[in-house]
């Protein structure tokens, strides 16, 4: 049950650079899918199908325990998050033609590091510029 909970809900986690929940929303199809799972998971064991698959119900101390070793391990794993950000920043590769969108676009993923001014367009032949 615990390995179900931490890998499940690192997925919201490490999809994005910024807090989950706070600062950057998970889409409700995930999360969906996250919590239908915690919920099959929390169940099975109780339900009629537990004793023949093995399982036997766990006991409500273990869910309280389990909140608390989960919450800590997605505290820890930001923390882990904002040290990769702070050493390897990534600096996202630009095409050489962009629009302003396209720039404006990419900045969001970045890290913060300036992007390079967008080229000026290389006139073509038979331009209006009265390039030839």
């Amino acid at each position: 049950m615990e390995s179900l909970a931490t890998q499940t809900l690192i997925i919201i986690s490490i999809r994005t650079r910024r807090v989950p929940f706070f600062r950057s929303r998970p889409s409700v199809p995930l999360v969906v899918a996250v919590l239908g799972a915690l919920g099959v998971g929390a169940v099975l064991p109780s339900s009629p199908l537990g004793p023949a698959l093995g399982f036997r119900p766990l006991p409500v101390g273990f869910f309280l325990t389990l909140v608390a070793m989960v919450a800590a391990y997605l505290v820890l794993v930001e923390v882990g998050k904002t040290w990769f950000y702070r050493a390897a920043p990534v600096v996202p590769v630009v095409p050489a033609r962009t629009t302003r969108h396209q720039r404006s676009r990419v900045w969001r993923f970045t890290t913060g590091h300036r992007l390079p001014p967008a080229p000026l367009p290389v006139p073509r032949r038979g331009d209006a510029r009265g390039h030839t």
